[in-house]
């Protein structure tokens, strides 16, 4: 049996959390470091794990991706919208505050609550903007791993593209699509946003499977860590964007370096971590393979350190509303707590979900291999 890779548990652990500081209204600097490359680590991951058999059989491959992606954002989608009107009934969603450019939410009609579940059975959309507002990952990674492989297949099928060249030109195609669109602003018909981060998810998905093949060629080394680190943060520093709804030319020039510059990063920071005995290289195993329920539910668990501001602070108590935080003297320390909360409480259930069933049947691992633990 092959040996586990718990560096890509501990990369995929720092990864999440990364995203939960920067959905906590982090200091400016460092949120604009980790945008410039967080989201694209999951790409990079899942490509990593992807297996040539697939090519083989892409039904299978196709079939595991629905069970792994499309179901548990089916579900969650569905939970969610049947919680939507009682979240507002009980003042945690209001009519009062939202997100920081002002937009609010309100009580579904029926009418709204039927569109809305079509657009989540249809179009992976439609789910609770402020309570499951990342839940655009489940759609992103099922197009962009699904679309390279559908392509890698015609290059290997009517072309003389196979293996790595043939993963390098579905990564020129996918810039060259963004570039295609950012001259014409065009989106892609049928994809809620477009479509530009599934476009970009498929060049990282590419990038991760290139990482697999050469991961010798990167051997952990301080000062390659430090000239990685010097880079990703003068990138923050010039506000280099990520894999945002939104794109222009900067964005083609900059993401595709700063997205495989900081998964290098944060690659070799995991891999020193696995070299450290104790709780902290276990408990970010135990992240890593554990980060879909962190997905969806750090903003659920935000609102108890909302709650708590509001107290701190004597606010508004429909402030617990705001979204993804309380948006109120955002630059004290509540980040800090809110990320603690975010990570810790959706972990904490999990862990005590899985120690009061089973272990067999636990439910592991996002990104790339959702599975079931035998």
């Amino acid at each position: 049996m092959a040996q586990r890779n718990t560096v890509m548990s501990i990369c995929k652990a720092l990864a999440i959390i990364l995203m939960v500081i920067g959905h906590a209204e982090a200091p400016e600097l460092l949120t604009n470091f980790l945008y410039t490359f967080h989201m694209p680590l999951f790409f990079i991951a899942a490509g990593y794990f992807f297996s040539s058999r697939a090519l083989d059989d892409p039904w299978s491959f196709c079939s595991k991706r629905v069970s792994g992606l499309y179901l548990p954002f089916l579900k969650w989608s569905l939970v969610y919208l049947v919680l939507h009107n009682l979240w507002h009934s009980l003042g945690i969603l209001n009519e009062a505050f939202g997100n920081w450019t002002g937009g609010v939410t309100h009580p579904y009609s029926w009418h709204e609550a039927m569109n809305r579940l079509m657009q989540i059975v249809f179009t992976m959309s439609g789910y609770d903007e402020f309570m499951a507002g990342a839940f655009w990952f489940f759609r992103g990674l099922l197009i962009a791993s699904i679309a390279y492989l559908v392509l890698r297949r015609l290059l290997e099928g009517h072309t003389r593209f196979t293996g790595t060249s043939a993963t390098v030109a579905i990564m020129i195609i996918a810039l060259a699509f963004n570039a295609f669109r950012f001259a014409n602003g065009l989106k892609i018909p049928g994809i809620p946003n477009g479509g530009l981060r599934e476009t970009w998810g498929m060049f990282f998905f590419g990038a991760g499977v290139l990482f697999k093949r050469y991961e010798h060629l990167f051997v952990r080394r301080w000062p390659l860590l430090l000239v990685a680190f010097l880079l990703i943060l003068g990138a923050g520093k010039l506000h280099t964007c990520g894999m945002n709804n939104g794109g222009n030319m900067k964005d083609l020039l900059t993401l595709p370096l700063t997205g495989t510059i900081g998964f290098l990063m944060t690659y070799w920071i995991a891999g020193y971590i696995d070299l450290l005995p104790g709780l902290i290289r276990r408990a970010l195993i135990y992240i890593g393979d554990h980060t879909l329920y962190i997905l969806l539910w750090h903003i659920p668990a935000y609102k108890i350190v909302s709650w708590l501001k509001i107290q701190y602070y004597d606010l508004d108590p429909r402030q617990i509303g705001c979204h993804m935080v309380i948006h109120f003297n955002n630059t004290d320390f509540f980040w800090v707590l809110y990320t603690l909360v975010g990570v810790g409480l959706p972990i904490l259930l999990i862990y005590t979900y899985e120690r009061m069933t089973k272990p067999g049947r636990r439910l592991i691992a996002l990104p790339g291999l959702l599975r079931r633990s035998n």
